[in-house]
């Protein structure tokens, strides 16, 4: 239940629109039989009670963790396009800002699986932009990583 996101009609809108779910598609980005340590599959407080006033947004709407690719152990940052077509929310913001600092620490090359519809518009100018622990400092946080040497990948995903 947890790892539902969007629900079946995200999932199968998703199916629709001929893309994978963001698990399934992280599943055929890792080495095959490579376990997946999921971080902060709980964060966010009890499911759909975060943003009620938007819809009920299930968790974080991103999916983070740590897997094999390659058989080197790769930080994977990967949107859920099920919920809010990916949308950023302030609590995606601090879940990706974790992983990253995580992979900083350990040196973890970083995979990001953006499949997003930017930030949730409604909610940038005071809750996602306003501060230096905010959606900016996910950009300087890959400066920083790129400067000390980790590799970062993004996959853009789209309908071809």
């Amino acid at each position: 239940m947890l790892r539902e996101g969007g629900g079946k009609a995200g999932h199968e809108r998703q199916r629709k629109m001929g893309r994978l779910p963001v698990r399934e598609r992280s599943r055929h980005l890792l080495d095959k039989d490579s376990p997946f340590f999921e971080i902060e599959l709980l964060g966010g407080g009890r499911r759909n009670q975060m943003y009620e006033q938007w819809g009920k947004i299930p968790r974080r709407v991103v999916v983070t963790g740590i897997g094999n690719v390659e058989g080197v152990p790769c930080m994977i940052v990967a949107n859920d396009a099920t919920v809010k077509a990916g949308a950023f929310f302030p609590a995606t913001t601090k879940k990706v800002i974790r992983a990253q600092r995580i992979a900083f620490e350990c040196a973890l090359p970083l995979v990001y699986l953006v499949d997003s519809a930017g930030v949730f518009l409604p909610m940038q100018d005071d809750e996602i932009f306003p501060d230096e622990d905010d959606f900016g400092r996910i950009f300087r946080n890959n400066s920083v990583i790129s400067a000390a040497g980790i590799p970062q990948f993004a996959a853009i995903m789209a309908i071809a």
